[in-house]
C-alpha cells in the first residue's frame, strides 16, 4: 500500500498547469482520429487563407503609376482566385468547427462519466466534509467551462500557431527587412502576455473556489427550507447569501478585470508594429526595394501575423478559467478512493448473522477518538438495541459494521470472519439498513420499494412488494393514492409525509434478502400507534435475523433481546429492558427522563 507522503508527492506532480494541460491531453488523444481530421482543415482553411494576400499584392501590382492605367483583365484575374480560396477556406473552417463541437461533446462526456464513478468510488467520510453544491458545481459548471474551452478556444489557438507559422514565413520572402521590426514587438508582447497571465491564474482558481462554496451554501438553504422559514431566518439568509454572493462576484471580477487587459496591452503592441512597417515600407518603396504590391501584401500578413496573437491574448482569460476549473475536476478524480478489498477477500454468502467487535478503537481523525475499548458478542437472530447520548459512538458503530469506515485497531467479525477479509459488496448486502434521513428517488412508489432488491418475474416483484407494505402499515395509504403504486413520488418525496417516508423505506429495507438489519432511529418520525404497529411487524419479518436498533425513544426496545449502553465510545451497561431498569446506571437515568 502507497504511504501518504508518496500519494501526496504524485498528486502534486499530476497538479499544476502543465499537468493540468497534460491530463486535458489525455483525454483529446482518446480521439486522435478525430483530432487527426481537425489538424488537417486546420491546416486547410488556413493555407488557403493565407493565399490570398499574396494574390492582393499581385492584383495591385496590375495597378501601373499615372491615370487610368490598370490592367484589370489580372486584377479580375487574381480576384477571381482570392474569392475562390477564401470560400474554400470558409468551407473548411466550418467543418472544423463542427468537428471540434464533436470532440469537446465526447470529452465532456467521458470526464462527467469519470466523474461520476469516481463519487460512487469514494468512501462515505468524502461527503461528510465536502458540500454537495460543490461537488455539483465541479461535475455541471467547472466541466461545462472546459467543453467551452475546448469547443472555442483549442481552435483559436491551432489556428494562432498555422496563421502565425504562415504569415511569418510569408514576410521572410517578401522582405526580410521589414520582418526585423518584429524582433522588437514580439519578445515585448510575450513578457506582457505571461506576466499578466501569471498574475491572472489564481484570481481564476479563486473564482471557481468561491463559485463552488456560493453553490453550496445555496443547496443547504434550499433544501432546509422549512426549518429556515419556522425560525423565521429569511433576513439572515439573505444576509448571509449576500455576502457569500458579493464575495463570488468580487472574484469573478477580479479574475475577468485582470484578464481583460491582456487583450489591450498586446493590440496596442500589435498596432505599434503596423505603424512601423508602414513607415520603413514606404522608405524602402522610395528606394526601390520593394513594390506597392509587396508592401499590401506585407500589410496583410503583418495583420494575419499579429492579429491571432491579440485574440489569443484576448482568449487568455478564458483559457486561465477553463484551466482552474479542469484543476478542480481533476482534484476530484484524484481523491483517494474506498480502500480496495483485500486480493483475497473472501465472498460472504448466506451470512447468519453472528456479529463480534473485539477491542474495536475508532476516530474520525486521529486527534479524536470517538470509540475506544469496544467489545460484544451478538448471536444469530437477536435484535440487539444500542443507546446512549448523543455523540456516544451509536451510528459511527453503525458506519463501523458496515465498513463506511474502518477501525483503527481492533476487530470486526461477521460468522467468525474479520470483515477486512471479506468482499465489501458483499458485506453490504448482507445487511438491510434504515435511516433516520429518509431516501427516496424521483419515481414511482413501486420503483423505490424494489430498490436494488427485486428481480425477476414481474407479477412475483408486485406480490412482494404489496406483502411488505402491508406488514409495513403502508399499503392502505398506497392504495387510496390516485395511481396507487405508481404514483411518482417528486423531490426526494416532497409529496408524502415523513412519517409516509420513513414507512416506505422500512417497507423497502424488508424485500432485502438480507440476514442481518440496521434501524438507526428509524421510527423517529412515526407516531406512536404506527411505532407499535412496525414493531409488531418488524418482530414477525426480522425472525432468525440479526437486527440492530439505534434509538432514542426507549420505548422502542422493550422487547430486544440484548440491550448495549454506549457511552464516551464505550459500552459502560448491557442487558435486557428489565435488568438494566433495575440497575442504577446511565439506561435506568435516560428511561426515567423520558417518562417522569
Amino acid at each position: 500500500m502507497r504511504t501518504a507522503g508518496r500519494r501526496d508527492e504524485e498528486r502534486a506532480k499530476r497538479g499544476g498547469k502543465r499537468g493540468t494541460l497534460l491530463r486535458l491531453g489525455d483525454y483529446l488523444m482518446r480521439y486522435k482520429w478525430y483530432l487527426a481530421g481537425a489538424m488537417a482543415l486546420t491546416v486547410g482553411s488556413n493555407l488557403f487563407a493565407l493565399i490570398g494576400p499574396m494574390l492582393s499584392g499581385y492584383a495591385v501590382d496590375a495597378i501601373e503609376p499615372g491615370p487610368g492605367k490598370v490592367i484589370f483583365e489580372r486584377v479580375f484575374y487574381y480576384a477571381a482566385w482570392m474569392a475562390g480560396f477564401y470560400v474554400v477556406s470558409s468551407i473548411f473552417s466550418y467543418l472544423l468547427q463542427v468537428l471540434m463541437i464533436t470532440i469537446s461533446r465526447k470529452v465532456v462526456y467521458q470526464m462527467r462519466k469519470d466523474v461520476f464513478e469516481k463519487l460512487l468510488a469514494l468512501p462515505v467520510g468524502y461527503f461528510d466534509v465536502h458540500q454537495g453544491g460543490d461537488i455539483i458545481s465541479r461535475i455541471s459548471y467547472d466541466i461545462d467551462t472546459v467543453n467551452m474551452s475546448l469547443s472555442e478556444d483549442v481552435v483559436q489557438l491551432l489556428t494562432t500557431v498555422i496563421t502565425v507559422s504562415g504569415a511569418f514565413i510569408m514576410m521572410l520572402v517578401i522582405s526580410p527587412a521589414l520582418v526585423l521590426i518584429f524582433a522588437f514587438t514580439m519578445p515585448l508582447s510575450m513578457c506582457i502576455t505571461r506576466y499578466l497571465t501569471g498574475k491572472t491564474r489564481p484570481l481564476f482558481r479563486a473564482r471557481s473556489a468561491t463559485l463552488g462554496e456560493l453553490n453550496g451554501f445555496a443547496e443547504e438553504m434550499v433544501s432546509g427550507q422549512r426549518t429556515l422559514k419556522a425560525y423565521c431566518q429569511e433576513e439572515n439568509t439573505i444576509r448571509r447569501f449576500e455576502e457569500k454572493n458579493e464575495t463570488a462576484m468580487k472574484a469573478y471580477y477580479r479574475a475577468e478585470y485582470y484578464g481583460s487587459i491582456v487583450g489591450p496591452m498586446v493590440n496596442f503592441i500589435n498596432n505599434l508594429s503596423l505603424s512601423l512597417i508602414s513607415v520603413f515600407g514606404a522608405i524602402l518603396y522610395l528606394f526601390g526595394n520593394m513594390s506597392m504590391g509587396n508592401i499590401s501584401s506585407f500589410v496583410l500578413y503583418s495583420r494575419k501575423f499579429s492579429g491571432p496573437i491579440n485574440e489569443a491574448a484576448n482568449i487568455i482569460s478564458d483559457l486561465q478559467s477553463s484551466m482552474a476549473a479542469a484543476e478542480r475536476v481533476f482534484r476530484l478524480l484524484d481523491e483517494v478512493e474506498e480502500t480496495a478489498d483485500a486480493p483475497d477477500a473472501k465472498e460472504l454468502v448466506q451470512a447468519e448473522g453472528e456479529v463480534e467487535l473485539t477491542h474495536v478503537r475508532f476516530g474520525y481523525n486521529p486527534v479524536k477518538t470517538v470509540i475506544h475499548d469496544l467489545s460484544f458478542h451478538v448471536k444469530p437472530g437477536k435484535m440487539i438495541a444500542i443507546v446512549g447520548p448523543t455523540g456516544a459512538g451509536k451510528t459511527t458503530l453503525i458506519n463501523l459494521l458496515m465498513r463506511f469506515y474502518d477501525v483503527n485497531a481492533g476487530s470486526i467479525s461477521v460468522d467468525g470472519e474479520e470483515i477486512r477479509c471479506l468482499k465489501r459488496d458483499s458485506l453490504r448486502r448482507a445487511y438491510a439498513m434504515v435511516l433516520q434521513d429518509t431516501w427516496l428517488f424521483t419515481g414511482t412508489i413501486y420503483e423505490n420499494l424494489a430498490y436494488g432488491s427485486l428481480e425477476g418475474d414481474t407479477r412475483r416483484q408486485e406480490e412482494q412488494i404489496r406483502a411488505a407494505a402491508k406488514e409495513a402499515g403502508i399499503d392502505g395509504f398506497i392504495r387510496r393514492l390516485p395511481n396507487g403504486y405508481r404514483t411518482v413520488l417528486s423531490d426526494e418525496g416532497t409529496n408524502i409525509s415523513k412519517g409516509q417516508k420513513q414507512l416506505l423505506t422500512i417497507a423497502r429495507a424488508m424485500l432485502l434478502p438480507a440476514r442481518m438489519l440496521i434501524l438507526d432511529e428509524a421510527t423517529s418520525d412515526v407516531d406512536t400507534r404506527t411505532e407499535m404497529k412496525i414493531q409488531e411487524a418488524m418482530r414477525k419479518l426480522m425472525k432468525d435475523k440479526t437486527c440492530f436498533i439505534i434509538a432514542h425513544r426507549l420505548s422502542t426496545i422493550r422487547n430486544a433481546d440484548h440491550i448495549l449502553v454506549v457511552n464516551d465510545g464505550d459500552v459502560v451497561q448491557q442487558g435486557t429492558h428489565e435488568e438494566l431498569l433495575r440497575q442504577e446506571g446511565l439506561y435506568r437515568q435516560m428511561y426515567l427522563a423520558q417518562f417522569e
